[in-house]
């Protein structure tokens, strides 16, 4: 009796333990499907894919710490990029994996600039429409007031 107690008291707490994770992939789950469907039938990962999220920073007065990947794979990956902010300054972002699918969950500027360096190889989508108020926004979407933002190609071979 004592042995079945403890083996449900070790399940509930694994399950406790693993909700927090299932519950971010259900959060999740919206944006990769806009992206996905962004991308059409073009994209590698099926209807349930794997994917890694890659935290971004907030940047206020061109303070705070930049985000970047530079992590290399040698297949396909799906990245998820969590919100980026950047109020009253310049803020960069780079995502240099050549192999690299990112799909931008929003970015919000507010009277400055943010430059998303993409890899020449690598593929962008927006899970997101976009607003911008007197500024401008060429090919990210996201929310831009008084500002841009801006996606430069890196690491293309020279033509």
């Amino acid at each position: 009796m004592k042995q079945r107690k403890v083996f449900w008291g070790l399940v509930v707490a694994w399950a406790g333990l693993m909700a927090p994770g299932l519950a971010q992939a259900q959060a999740d789950s919206p944006a990769l499907e806009a992206c996905l469907q962004a991308w059409g039938n073009n994209h590698p990962f099926g209807s349930r894919p794997t994917y890694r999220t890659l935290a971004t920073s907030v940047k206020v007065f061109g303070r705070g710490p930049s985000t970047a990947d530079r992590e290399v794979t040698d297949t396909p990956a799906l990245i998820l990029v969590n919100p980026g902010v950047n109020v009253m300054g310049a803020s960069e972002i780079e995502l240099l994996n050549p192999n690299g699918w990112y799909c931008l969950r929003s970015a919000v500027n507010v009277m400055g600039g943010m430059d998303i360096k993409l890899h020449c190889r690598a593929r962008l989508a927006s899970a997101s429409g976009g607003t911008t108020v007197w500024g401008g926004d060429n090919a990210a979407k996201g929310v831009t007031v008084m500002g841009a933002i801006t996606v430069e190609r890196v690491g293309c071979p020279d033509t």
